[in-house]
């Protein structure tokens, strides 16, 4: 088993907490030290409660999702004799409520553009739809939620 670990720190900012008047603002700290702020969505719970400039677990899923899916499909391209020699990615999340009426993320839009180099250039239609197919069935994020994941190549 393969652990992966994660710590959240969060402080009571003297607000009113049985009024649900408080700052939700923590800290999420990973192995190897990195540390960043963390924040509720604004959407969800307006400043002074949360922090726009910080992170917050939806960002964070989308982000996972679309950093999974790219690092499987730098794998498998390389397996493959490509060079990529740039990819970026706008991933966009999108939150709806299911049959109980609760929101929940059920859809990410991965739209990569990818840059190709080397003497092989860059794949035909069918071989990049076949890559990111079959990085999307070996990420492991993508194999670890209900959430539609769909893919569209800039």
């Amino acid at each position: 088993m393969i652990e992966h670990k994660a710590s959240i720190h969060w402080t009571h900012d003297g607000g009113d907490f049985r009024k649900g008047r408080y700052s939700r603002v923590h800290r999420w700290e990973f192995d190897g030290g990195f540390s960043m702020p963390a924040s509720p969505s604004p959407h969800v719970v307006p400043a002074p409660g949360s922090d726009p400039a910080a992170v917050d677990p939806e960002e964070a899923f989308v982000a996972a999702v679309a950093s999974c899916h790219m690092m499987t499909f730098l794998f498998l391209a390389s397996r493959a004799g490509y060079l990529v020699t740039s990819y970026d990615d706008d991933a966009v999340g999108h939150m709806v409520k299911n049959e109980r009426g609760r929101y929940w993320v059920n859809e990410v839009l991965l739209k990569p553009r990818i840059a190709w180099g080397g003497d092989k250039g860059a794949p035909d239609a069918a071989e990049l739809e076949r890559l990111h197919h079959a990085a999307h069935e070996e990420c492991f994020i993508a194999n670890s939620v209900k959430t539609e994941i769909r893919v569209l190549p800039v």
